[in-house]
């Protein structure tokens, strides 16, 4: 490795994890490799699936290999760092629970000083936890946004961390929330489907009853229209949606609708995708969550969202004339089906080309409304 580590002018730490991906990779991750050889995925992409697998014996490893073949093509490496632990979900779940439980009792909190007096703090906790550690700072941090506050998002969150641990218990804060998905049947012990936390991804069955059985934890439901089974609309009466729709909104779209940006749904906008003032609805077809950032994205110069009229698919255009759809998932899919994309030639003004994203395979289970999806 010393020799490696001189040739490639990196440390002799990053010339063994090197090595150690080659090993896998022509061994035991032989689909990754050829996603690698033939420019799907890069090096950095290749690298999140051996860490992903590591854990995993050979046999196991080689099998969540081979169903990731179809599915290289997505928007990142963390994406599809996500695919394969909905993968590895789905091959090992008694694994899985294991690594889970091992995982809460290494949890740890660490400090690490740094240069002019700042130091950062680590923490490594169970997902739910750190989760609602992140939701009850940002609350807290929008809250004091909204009346005026000159501080940045990120200096509030951070400040609301400190004042939370510094001031001690019992001080009356409100409960942090954070939002979980699961199925009736995976509830009820009947079935063991993967559940989706908001903002992290699948998490097992018995993580998610888990939480859901916990003191702490309320449940939610939609009250829906008899016929329809969807809550009701307000068309153009309001054009604030009702508690009803937006909770139908949030839930169904799960996190913020851009591409790549994995914001609650709950901590986001909804955005009309009609605009309201050129007759667009408050309903459940024309509502889409935006995260602030994002929301106001969509009336900066150059950018385009627009929704695909045959499946509900929303379309970001930038500047540069680039497009790509983001694979949103109703609730009846609750995850289990991945959006692969594939990369096709998009004409831009001056006649070069650009990248235009379109699925390949579209998830199955029930169709939603068009214009409703990102």
């Amino acid at each position: 490795m010393a020799e490696v580590a001189l040739v490639c002018r990196i440390s002799k730490a990053a010339a063994e994890k090197r090595a150690a991906l080659a090993v896998a990779l022509t061994s035991y991750l032989p689909c990754t490799l050829r996603a690698l050889e033939s420019g799907l995925i890069d090096e950095y992409g290749a690298s999140r699936v051996f860490s992903a697998t590591e854990c995993l014996s050979e046999e196991l490893a080689r099998e969540v290999d081979s169903l990731l073949v179809g599915r290289f093509d997505v928007r990142d490496a963390s994406a599809l760092r996500r695919v394969v632990n909905r993968i590895m979900l789905q091959v090992d779940p008694e694994g899985y629970e294991r690594r889970r439980k091992e995982k809460e009792s290494l949890r740890v909190l660490e400090i690490r000083h740094g240069d002019h007096g700042s130091s950062t703090l680590f923490a490594q906790l169970p997902t739910d936890r750190a989760q609602a550690i992140y939701a009850a700072c940002d609350r807290e941090a929008r809250r004091l946004k909204q009346q005026g506050d000159q501080r940045t998002m990120d200096q509030l969150r951070a400040d609301a961390l400190a004042q939370r641990c510094l001031q001690g218990p019992g001080t009356g804060s409100p409960r942090a929330e954070i939002f979980v998905y699961v199925d009736l049947p995976t509830l009820l012990r009947l079935q063991d489907n993967t559940a989706e936390l908001a903002g992290y991804g699948d998490i097992s069955a018995e993580l998610a009853r888990e939480i859901a059985f916990s003191s702490n934890s309320t449940w939610r439901r939609i009250v829906r229209d008899p016929i329809t089974g969807l809550p009701c609309d307000m068309g153009r009466a309001s054009y604030r949606a009702p508690k009803p729709v937006a909770l139908y909104t949030q839930v169904r779209h799960r996190t913020c609708c851009m591409p790549g940006c994995n914001r609650p749904a709950q901590f986001t906008d909804l955005d009309h995708a009609t605009a309201w003032a050129d007759g667009g609805r408050t309903d459940k077809v024309n509502l889409r969550p935006l995260c602030r950032i994002h929301h106001l994205l969509k009336d900066e110069p150059g950018w385009k969202f627009d929704t695909d009229d045959e499946d509900g698919t929303l379309i970001v255009t930038t500047p540069a004339s680039r497009s790509s759809p983001r694979n949103q998932r109703h609730p009846g899919c609750l995850g289990r089906e991945i959006l692969t994309l594939r990369a096709v030639p998009a004409p831009r003004a001056n006649g070069a080309c650009g990248a235009s994203w379109r699925p390949r395979n579209r998830p199955r289970g029930p169709r939603t409304p068009p214009g409703s999806r990102r």
